[in-house]
């Protein structure tokens, strides 16, 4: 007769054995839970090692559950099920007691992330713990777990962080603009060679706004002059570029259009997104999905008074 296992499964082990199954090949399922092959080959091996019996068939075309597999599949499914509701309900009970930690990259703050934040007097009791950072922190600290949400603008064809899920939240471009008082102004466009050998004010290499500028004038061949001055913040772009009577390179939503118009360039648009940021698992709590709910209205907002 065979002995009951020594202790209970792990449920780490067990998600890897569902995720097996349900992807099919190894490789899939590591992807999928966000590890290496080797690890979840490892967390598999720990299972039958516990459970006593072989729960796995390993062939060149994938992995196929045996009968004792199939049995420990079934049960298994629904108790992660219930686990991942129960870890759902957990991060409720704490949000309610707990600011949500936010953390978003300069000129996502600056275009509409702050509009979304509770003021006070507000009958909303959502607390949020703001943290402003570039945008490879904000994913950083999404991953980490150092914040539950993040907002930052994506790199175009970058390779996406794989400790995160992304979810589009608005469509962004980097824009030139100047002073109303310099000569563009009045012209509103210009051809490609003065463009790239004027100087202008620039956010830092570190930043979106310049790798987006970067990546599309290398796929055509092209360079910025040196620059005017080099900023860590859009606000400081824009007090420079005024005291200079510079044109400035940042996204079209932190343009105080009040002091500075847009120029077009021929043949040259630098498109991007903003996104939310997200854990790569489970369901955001509650007091998550109601931040991002009022991200989504300030977006909304935004967008309304960007086409008045």
């Amino acid at each position: 007769m065979p002995q009951p296992p020594a202790r209970s499964p792990d449920l780490t082990d067990l998600r890897s054995l569902v995720a097996a199954a349900d992807s099919g090949t190894l490789g899939r399922a590591a992807l999928r839970l966000h590890i290496s092959q080797p690890a979840l080959s490892k967390r598999l091996q720990a299972l039958e090692q516990t459970v006593g019996v072989q729960l796995m068939e390993r062939s060149q075309r994938g992995v196929t559950l045996t009968p004792a597999g199939r049995r420990l599949y079934e049960q298994a499914r629904p108790l992660l099920a219930q686990m991942e509701l129960l870890d759902l309900l957990v991060a409720d009970l704490r949000s309610a007691v707990s600011p949500v930690r936010l953390a978003a990259s300069h000129s996502a703050s600056e275009a509409f992330v702050t509009d979304a934040l509770p003021t006070a007097g507000e009958d909303d009791p959502l607390a949020v713990e703001l943290v402003i950072a570039n945008s490879h922190v904000v994913r950083n600290h999404v991953a980490d777990g150092r914040a539950d949400l993040g907002v930052a603008p994506a790199r175009p064809g970058a390779t996406p962080h794989p400790g995160v899920r992304r979810q589009a939240l608005v469509d962004d471009e980097i824009v030139c603009a100047v002073p109303h008082s310099h000569p563009w102004a009045q012209r509103r466009r210009i051809r490609q060679a003065e463009f790239v050998r004027t100087p202008m004010v620039v956010r830092d290499p570190t930043s979106n706004a310049r790798w987006t500028v970067d990546a599309v004038l290398r796929r055509h061949g092209l360079e910025l002059a040196p620059p005017a001055a080099q900023v860590s913040t859009p606000h400081a772009a824009q007090r420079e570029a005024i005291a200079r009577g510079a044109p400035v390179l940042l996204s079209r939503y932190v343009i105080d259009h009040r002091f500075f118009a847009e120029i077009e360039v021929d043949g040259l648009s630098f498109p991007r997104r903003y996104e939310l940021v997200l854990p790569p698992t489970g369901e955001p709590p509650a007091a998550v999905r109601a931040l991002i709910t009022r991200l989504e209205d300030a977006v909304a907002k935004m967008q309304a008074q960007d086409r008045t």
